[in-house]
């Protein structure tokens, strides 16, 4: 291998250790820390929509692991303002959708209705709603395969994995 190879990979090995602690095996505190991006109405309606897409079960569910404030840090830290104010508008359609077809706010719907809405998102044939719902749904996922109680609880992440037993006894056959 020659020396200037060796040196472009070590500083791209350098540049993935700085990356930032919420990105990896995040919890609640590491992104609550942050102004929120959404009014309180708005956070809840988004905390209603990730309760949808992963509730809980026998494992707590997306609202449970603070993944809305993984959405709206992804959103701000990582999206431009197209996508921000895509973020907003589409909290508040779903939020609109919720009071003209039920009269209830979102986040006060059961389980079935909010599905229900979600599912007209998800099949609108205004494009907006619809990548609005797939931006939505892809952050939640993401952020609930990498919150610190799935990494360590279910999936058991090792940063390093394999180890190496130098001096084991081998059976003769």
């Amino acid at each position: 291998m020659q020396r200037r190879v060796a040196l472009k990979n070590l500083a791209a090995a350098a540049g993935l250790v700085s990356m930032p602690a919420w990105a990896s095996g995040w919890n609640k505190s590491a992104v609550a820390s942050a102004a929120p991006y959404l009014s309180a109405g708005q956070d809840a309606v988004l905390a209603g929509i990730v309760e949808t897409i992963i509730p809980a079960t026998d494992t707590p569910g997306a609202k449970e692991l603070g993944i809305h404030s993984f959405v709206q840090k992804m959103v701000t830290d990582c999206y431009d303002e197209k996508v921000q104010e895509k973020l907003v508008k589409g909290v508040d359609a779903v939020e609109r959708m919720a009071k003209g077809t039920f009269s209830k706010s979102f986040a006060t719907l059961d389980a079935a209705k909010r599905m229900d809405i979600l599912l007209k998102m998800e099949k609108n044939t205004d494009p907006d709603k619809k990548e609005f719902f797939a931006l939505v749904k892809g952050l939640t996922i993401r952020g609930y395969l990498n919150s610190e109680y799935v990494m360590t609880n279910l999936t058991h992440y090792e940063l390093i994995p394999g180890r190496y037993h130098g001096c084991v006894p081998v059976a003769a056959k």
